[in-house]
């Protein structure tokens, strides 16, 4: 089979050409730098120079494909300029799917996030479940734009889509925040913990082979929220003491002290720049909110079977503190 990638330069996407790769289909993607690609080069992936915001760029490579994976995104927090997020995420979506529509491809699959859903407040929704906004973060509102403004409606006039909805996405070769928080608790650098605050941590590798799944067994229509475990950060950094040894920290800091730095951040961004960590998205996206979704539907239909945390995160520390130099001492 030929599969085209979008995104295929990036944590998932590139997990996802390779286990494409590894399964023997043919894969082309599209890289806006085809020179940093050539990694991908060298497993046999045709690389051409293209771009999601740019849907001619996209015609040639996209011609004959027997699926699309759009996986392709922008998920930045605390940015000044936004413009690509909308450019991204809404706009580059719209040109994937019409182009997958014009070309007549007979599978695509969508790469949505737990994020349409915003904070659930504690519960764990399933596929059904709908929140219409006001969003913590210009990445949840563009991409619920994409999901329930471009995609559903072409699914709604024919288009054989399938919807994959992952949570929080960890692993070796991150580049995200999440990584960002992850050596900073290794060096010993992170002096807080949200309280409350929750994921559904999948490992990067799991994603990619929900992603496959959905391609060949997902029903065109459907979403499958492809998530792993719900861990809150407190939970998955008392894990991580047990695997590494290095403490957690141990200040916790309420829902109501970071909405209110996030606050006081929102005033000081418009008059100086900020670190990402700092930003006043990212405290609101931190500020006690949970991001949870019920994997079951895939486990159900897919047979999605994503790994406890204990596994993925112990894998995914080793490798952090081999780039480090530092000496694993935790169970």
């Amino acid at each position: 089979m030929k599969y085209f990638v979008t995104g295929a330069t990036g944590f998932v996407g590139g997990r996802v050409a390779r286990q494409l790769v590894e399964a023997e289909h043919d894969v082309v993607v599209v890289a806006r730098n085809p020179e940093k690609a050539q990694d991908l080069a060298e497993l046999g992936i045709t690389v051409h120079r293209g771009d999601v915001t740019e849907k001619e760029s996209m015609r040639a490579p996209m011609t004959g494909a027997d699926g699309v994976f759009h996986i392709a995104g922008w998920y930045k927090l605390g940015m000044k300029d936004k413009r690509a997020g909308e450019a991204t995420n809404v706009q580059g979506t719209r040109n994937v799917l019409e182009l997958m529509r014009e070309l007549g491809i007979p599978k695509g699959v969508y790469t949505s996030t737990l994020a349409v859903f915003s904070d659930t407040h504690g519960r764990l929704v399933d596929e059904t479940y709908r929140y219409d906004g006001p969003h913590l973060s210009e990445y949840d509102r563009t991409k619920w734009v994409a999901h329930y403004e471009v995609a559903e409606p072409m699914i709604a006039s024919g288009l054989p889509l399938v919807i994959v909805q992952p949570g929080l996405i960890y692993g070796p070769g991150d580049t995200s925040n999440v990584r960002t928080a992850l050596i900073q608790y290794l060096q010993r650098k992170l002096p807080v913990v949200p309280a409350r605050t929750a994921f559904c941590w999948a490992h990067v590798d799991d994603i990619a082979r929900g992603h496959l799944l959905a391609m060949e067994q997902g029903k065109p229509g459907e979403s499958y929220i492809i998530a792993g475990p719900m861990h809150t950060m407190v939970d998955a950094l008392a894990i991580a003491q047990r695997l590494t040894g290095v403490p957690a920290p141990r200040l916790h800091m309420p829902p109501a002290g970071m909405k209110a730095m996030a606050g006081m951040m929102g005033l000081v961004e418009k008059i100086a720049p900020v670190p990402e960590s700092y930003s006043s998205e990212y405290l609101r996206v931190s500020a006690g909110a949970t991001y949870l979704g019920d994997n079951a539907k895939a486990k159900r239909e897919l047979g999605y079977a994503p790994r406890p945390l204990e596994k993925g995160l112990g894998e995914t520390l080793a490798h952090e503190m081999r780039l480090l130099g530092m000496e694993r001492r935790g169970n």
